[in-house]
């Protein structure tokens, strides 16, 4: 009788903390609950951080002379996967003892340093001979264009032509410091004879 009675007698002090201990479990559950997800679980938002219209950049070479132009009717940039789209964009390559390559399209996309930019649909690339002024002109639907190197390619359908010759064919290599244009694969040619 004696044991059962100081159990009871020391149960009646812990009595009073089985309120506090109760608030402290549901607390702690509580704050579990509440917990943001780890970085794994959360969904990348693809929001646009900034837009600019009427844009016009100019990259300058070692003498000063401009290289090349990028022009765009507006741009969007988005912070999660650092990526540039352009509207309307224009790329204008300048070397002065070459003739200007002026490539447009209705829309682009630059990488995230900017060393890269990606032209889609309607894109044009038209070089104009500066003595004869006979002008060369490139058709495709997506082309890569590599700014340091003055290079662009593609691995579509390309249609090319002057004033005397239609070329089509898939896939395209234009290395304009070496002014050689490759085309990869399914070329016909038509010839136009000048009258």
């Amino acid at each position: 009788m004696m044991d059962a009675q100081r159990i009871t007698s020391k149960l009646r002090s812990w009595l009073p903390l089985l309120p506090l201990l109760g608030l402290l479990l549901a607390s702690y559950w509580l704050n579990l609950q509440v917990q943001p997800l780890p970085s794994s679980y959360k969904e990348a938002r693809h929001d646009v951080d900034f837009t600019i219209e009427k844009l016009s950049s100019t990259v300058l070479n070692e003498k000063g002379q401009t290289r090349f132009v990028l022009s765009a009717d507006k741009m969007w940039h988005f912070s999660d996967d650092d990526t540039t789209h352009l509207e309307l964009p224009r790329f204008i390559s300048l070397n002065a003892d070459q003739p200007p390559v002026d490539i447009t399209a209705k829309v682009g996309t630059l990488s995230s340093k900017s060393e890269e930019v990606f032209m889609h649909d309607d894109v044009v690339i038209a070089r104009t001979d500066p003595v004869t002024l006979n002008e060369m002109r490139f058709e495709t639907d997506y082309l890569h264009i590599v700014p340091d190197r003055d290079l662009a390619e593609t691995d579509h359908s390309v249609l090319m032509y002057d004033e005397k010759n239609i070329v089509s064919a898939v896939g395209m290599v234009f290395d304009n410091q070496s002014r050689i244009v490759r085309l990869l694969s399914k070329v016909r040619a038509k010839h136009a004879p000048k009258k």
